[in-house]
């Protein structure tokens, strides 16, 4: 259960960097702040439930294409997210594309790194 909920935590967090992240960088991509909690939500739901489902579409119907499944549910948790009043606001297909990436990139590091980090602190508080 305490896997689970930091990983939750970790998906969250990242979720919410990338989203500020891709807001700072890219001019087309517009985060309302009274939505902001709202949109890292649904986001982080979206992607946690639409990942797997693509997974198994791609494997089952395109297998060339299983390496680009983070990306592609990033996209559609992306555009998810957009779709609630007073979250996110992207204009363009280029700045569309680019969210993705950055996102997809701040995500995937996010779920690499955070876990590390966690647990080397909780190394130390155990030695202490």
């Amino acid at each position: 259960m305490v896997r689970f909920l930091i990983g939750i935590g970790i998906s969250l967090l990242s979720a919410a960097f990338g989203l500020l992240v891709a807001s700072w960088v890219l001019p087309d991509f517009h985060l309302e702040w009274g939505g902001f909690l709202i949109a890292v939500i649904v986001f982080t739901v979206a992607q946690a439930i639409l990942s797997p489902w693509i997974f198994n579409l791609a494997r089952k119907y395109a297998s060339a294409v299983l390496g680009g499944i983070g990306l592609v549910s990033t996209f559609v948790a992306l555009l998810v997210a957009s779709l609630f009043p007073n979250g996110i606001v992207i204009d363009g297909i280029v700045t569309w594309i680019l969210a993705t990436l950055v996102i997809w990139i701040i995500t995937a590091l996010g779920a690499w790194l955070l876990p590390l980090w966690w647990l080397k602190e909780r190394r130390e508080d155990r030695k202490a």
